[in-house]
């Protein structure tokens, strides 16, 4: 199949899956048309796929009249043009907004044509945060009401798009998946040793840094573990955002500064490197559609700790490869890492058991034929 995908090329989970996506279905055969404003990540990965992955950028009309370049419009002219041009069977838009509005436009400016069929998938806070604003609630409901299909990527999310939208068309669940054989633990030693030069444990946070994160309760637990446990442990903060300040504020003021790094945004290939020689994975956020970073680092048998919200518990299985707790309860979180870190049969049961999951419930041989069959139904319809 032609297939179109629209994807955030940040940082972030609905990037991450779009660009994974699009990889994992070029290596399947399809051909592949990325419509961005910057190539998405790791899109020229692995052999066999990079003759069928195809980069269409986004062209921006910078004029004094817009106070801000009109995005949306763009990509749907660009849109219709790659359609039209390299007769796409679908495209497939991650994040309603603005992509599931311009896939809309795209499709009427070809419709006397043909009918070009649009696939949405919500990714979270284009619908948990963005969406309920009153100024995007009814064009995102609008953009999901006329996608052709719409998927959601936990039962969560779902459920929160039913209620926030009073949506009459069907979501399909079609969970996250992670490339287990790319997310493998394996520890580099130099990496490692420049870490935690003393043999310390290490934890390690991966996120975007904004305020639902909560990265100030990774502050909170790094202390706890070294003043209230004696816990000999370093935290790794991978990231960047708003939040960064604070954070580092509040290592001062706790007077755990030296023992905490912060290490900016880093590539999907770096992080899986952290992953590998870290001890625990610690996610703290106020919510979670899904838990992308708790996958990965599942993938990479480092047992988490995170907060009982959105999708995560049907992630991380509890006590199975991690422990999920309140938001807020930092007190709670340091006392379920020290009962990893200071017990390594503990940590390698409960990073066993990650691995197990990852590969059985959301390897990309399970889930990419999920979206497949989408696709053909689509198309058919």
């Amino acid at each position: 199949m032609k297939i179109g995908i629209t994807c955030y090329p940040s940082y972030g989970g609905s990037g991450i899956v779009g660009s994974e996506l699009g990889l994992e279905l070029a290596r399947r055969g399809h051909s592949v048309h990325f419509v961005s404003y910057a190539p998405p990540m790791r899109i020229t990965d692995g052999p066999g796929a990079r003759e069928r992955i195809h980069f269409h950028a986004v062209d921006m009309l910078s004029y004094p009249l817009f106070e801000y370049p009109p995005y949306t419009l763009a990509l749907a002219s660009k849109l219709y043009e790659v359609a039209r041009e390299h007769q796409l069977d679908l495209v497939h838009m991650h994040y309603a907004i603005p992509h599931a509005v311009s896939a809309y436009l795209a499709r009427e400016m070809l419709k006397s044509e043909r009918h070009l069929p649009v696939v949405t998938t919500l990714h979270g806070t284009d619908i948990t945060l963005v969406g309920r604003d009153p100024s995007f609630l009814p064009i995102t409901r609008f953009g999901i009401e006329q996608s052709d299909k719409v998927t959601a990527i936990s039962n969560y999310l779902r459920e929160a798009t039913m209620e926030t939208f009073c949506t009459g068309c069907g979501i399909e669940v079609i969970y996250n998946f992670i490339d287990y054989e790319y997310y493998r633990r394996a520890p580099d030693q130099s990496l490692h040793r420049r870490i935690a030069p003393a043999g310390e444990k290490v934890l390690l946070h991966v996120s975007t840094f904004r305020p639902v994160k909560r990265i100030t309760d990774c502050i909170e637990v790094i202390a706890r573990l070294r003043n209230q446990h004696s816990i000999n442990a370093r935290l790794v903060m991978c990231g960047d955002g708003p939040e960064r300040q604070g954070a580092q504020a509040l290592a001062e003021r706790l007077g755990v500064s030296r023992h905490v790094d912060f290490v900016g945004k880093q590539p999907q290939s770096q992080i899986k490197d952290y992953l590998s020689v870290a001890d625990l994975l610690l996610l703290p956020s106020l919510t979670e559609s899904f838990g992308l970073t708790a996958l990965e680092a599942m993938s990479c048998e480092v047992p988490v700790v995170a907060t009982r919200v959105g999708g995560l518990p049907e992630v991380v299985e509890e006590d199975g490869c991690g422990y999920l707790l309140e938001v807020g309860d930092v007190d709670a979180m340091a006392e379920a890492a020290a009962r990893v870190l200071s017990d390594d049969g503990e940590r390698e049961r409960l990073g066993r058991r990650g691995r197990e999951i990852a590969v059985s419930q959301f390897a990309a041989e399970k889930i990419i034929p999920q979206y497949e069959s989408l696709y053909r139904n689509v198309v058919s319809e």
